[in-house]
């Protein structure tokens, strides 16, 4: 059988930053058709395509997502640690869910399903695209860094763009424009302000301001200003809208770009759980059965320079895997 860890390491080996994930997902189809899968391609831009391998169906179907966020970190192997970009977000994962599928159809369970999408890291538009696929998936085990725990549930997710205006004018002579910049510069310290709800399962609602931009050259008022910001969400989304206008309101515009909701997940006895405070495709995957999360790997290493997942735990999860699918197909 593959070994899970050669495996990861050849996916960490291929850039598949959000966008460039061609090569991967040639990759993984090659690898599925070389061992019997039936796998089809779903595009869902040019030069990029959702993957999805079956054998009957109608039973268990394993997803994660081959996008990782920029820049590329190549892989390397360290003690007990791999590295390299997407290693437990989520190339470690995939690598774990092929092996797992690959071993429970050697030992004749045939209900199993494949999904890999394009897109998670900014926009999902490779699982709102999958979401269309003809399944008759009873479950969908979903895969982000858990820590090999079942997530219990699931903070959901809202993007925004803030936008100010001004004026354009000669920096010696400021009186006859209007800045853009420090509007913003005085309204963002004030999110922090807003009573954002809290859950008992899920925790507090947060908001990270991710990119800030404005302006032109030095020596001119800035005529226009943009941030990014994101929410993590523990409640309904519409009282959140609600409240960024309200707090916009007069001193800039507001545009809402993705929402993702919170989620609550089943559990299944044997499996130690917790609650994770970041967002997955699971909501927009609504078709492919009743949803769980799991997989090794630490969020808390995803989107860093030293990402790695442990190799002990990303070989015990090809094991988790094959429980967890055996559990639900046996319901």
């Amino acid at each position: 059988m593959t070994d899970v860890v050669s495996l990861a390491a050849e996916l960490l080996s291929i850039q598949s930053t959000t966008g460039s994930e061609g090569t991967t997902v040639d990759f993984v189809s090659r690898w599925l058709v070389g061992r019997g899968w039936n796998v089809t391609l779903q595009e869902v831009s040019r030069g990029r395509a959702n993957i999805w391998a079956s054998r009957s169906g109608g039973g268990v179907t394993f997803s994660t997502h081959l996008d990782t966020v920029p820049p590329y970190v190549p892989p390397r192997l360290e003690g007990t640690k791999l590295y390299g970009r997407g290693s437990s977000d989520a190339k470690g994962i995939a690598a774990a869910m092929l092996v797992a599928a690959d071993r429970l159809v050697g030992d004749g369970e045939k209900r199993v399903e494949l999904l890999f999408v394009v897109g998670e890291e900014k926009g999902s538009d490779g699982a709102r695209a999958a979401n269309n696929l003809g399944t008759k998936s009873r479950f969908l085990i979903n895969g982000e860094p858990t820590e090999s725990k079942l997530a219990s549930g699931a903070k959901g997710s809202l993007r925004a763009t803030i936008r100010t205006r001004g004026r354009e004018a000669h920096s010696a002579y400021p009186h006859l424009g209007r800045s853009a910049i420090e509007p913003m510069l005085e309204l963002l310290p004030t999110l922090r302000k807003l009573p954002l709800p809290s859950d008992p399962v899920l925790g507090e609602t947060t908001v990270n301001i991710g990119t800030i931009k404005g302006g032109t050259e030095a020596n001119v008022i800035p005529a226009h200003a943009e941030a990014e910001i994101m929410f993590r969400l523990v409640s309904d989304v519409g009282p959140i809208k609600k409240m960024i206008l309200d707090w916009a309101e007069g001193r800039a515009d507001v545009e809402f770009g993705s929402h993702i909701p919170a989620q609550r997940f089943a559990t299944v006895p044997g499996f130690d759980t917790e609650p994770v405070a970041y967002t997955s495709d699971i909501p927009l995957l609504s078709n492919w059965g009743e949803p769980f999360l799991f997989g090794p790997g630490s969020i808390h290493v995803a989107h860093t320079p030293d990402e790695f997942i442990d190799v002990d735990e990303l070989r015990a999860s090809v094991d988790g895997y094959e429980r967890l699918a055996k559990t639900l197909l046996a319901r």
